[in-house]
């Protein structure tokens, strides 16, 4: 790596930095861009050479650590393509092991909410995509459009993902990613206790009642 590109990405990490210790401790709309850079010991022209203001800084926090040396994002559709093995979830619960700081200010929605969704959307992209590259590599048709099956993955996964973050909830990152791998392949009845022919309106399908995952 080139010097110049080094003190870009150590420029922009102390930025980084420097936001979200501000925004964990004050919130969002309260911290300014001269705390920001007192903070990080950086110059005003600086900042201003690499963001717009805080608002882009906390979105290019977003695309930062989509990007990450983890390459996260890629791993997760190549996970995603060998099937319903957990691992997309995995990845992203390490990561958020690592990075529980930043995930807690984006995932708070702070500022106008504009990192979240650009978060939440990155996550859908790379979700429908692969989704879209095991369908077709194994040839079959989706009973459900592969559009809203990625927007459920995804608004599930960041529902807990929000909330283990947040939380000292007992749970390590390999035990949440089983709950969600058995919650994605064998649906909310199985994980009630209830099998498909106990729930309302519900056809009895052969071999149905009392199924356990294997």
């Amino acid at each position: 790596m080139k010097p110049e590109d080094r003190r870009v990405r150590r420029t922009r990490a102390a930025l980084r930095q420097a936001l979200v210790e501000l925004v964990l401790d004050k919130g969002f709309q309260a911290v300014t861009v001269e705390e920001i850079t007192e903070r990080a010991d950086i110059g005003r022209a600086t900042f201003y050479a690499h963001y717009r203001d805080k608002e882009d800084l906390l979105v290019g926090i977003v695309r930062d650590l989509a990007q990450d040396r983890e390459r996260l994002l890629p791993a997760v559709r190549q996970a995603h393509a060998q099937g319903f093995t957990g691992l997309p979830v995995k990845y992203i619960f390490e990561h958020a092991t690592r990075e529980r700081d930043v995930y807690r200010v984006i995932l708070r929605g702070e500022g106008d909410g504009r990192a979240l969704r650009e978060f939440t959307e990155l996550i859908r992209t790379h979700a429908e995509m692969a989704f879209r590259d095991r369908v077709g590599q194994l040839g079959v048709e989706p009973r459900i459009p592969l559009g809203i099956v990625a927007r459920a993955w995804t608004g599930e996964l960041v529902s807990v993902l929000s909330w283990w973050v947040e939380n000292d909830t007992g749970y390590t990152a390999e035990q949440i990613t089983a709950h969600l791998r058995d919650l994605s392949v064998y649906g909310r009845v199985w994980a009630t206790g209830l099998t498909p022919v106990d729930a309302p309106g519900a056809v009895d399908l052969p071999g149905a009642r009392g199924a356990a995952p294997r």
